[in-house]
């Protein structure tokens, strides 16, 4: 059985075919970052938990839906570019036939 892909065809290897892998390695240190200052902090597991969940179940989700289809590191990256340099254009249209 042949394949036909076109040439502007982009492949992206993604892991069980619907995250990336740069994605999946930010979401593993993003949770073993979490983990271990749950780790040392909470002694009480049910309290870990808990806050394991609420702070690493939301960025998994983003990074799976993502935002429009973009990958969410370049969503953070275009973000943290507003956030240092933030400028809003107003242009006014202008009619030369008046």
């Amino acid at each position: 059985m042949k394949f036909i892909f076109p040439q502007n065809y982009t492949f992206k290897n993604k892991i069980f075919g619907f995250i990336d892998y740069s994605v999946a390695i930010i979401n593993i240190v993003w949770a073993i970052i979490i983990g271990g200052l749950l780790h040392i902090c909470i002694q009480d597991i049910n309290i870990k938990v808990i806050t394991f969940i609420l702070f690493c179940f939301p960025v998994f989700l983003l990074s799976i839906s993502g935002i429009h289809g973009e990958n969410i590191i370049y969503v953070f990256i275009y973000m943290f570019k507003f956030f240092i340099k933030q400028k809003l254009f107003f242009y006014a249209k202008t009619n030369r036939y008046r």
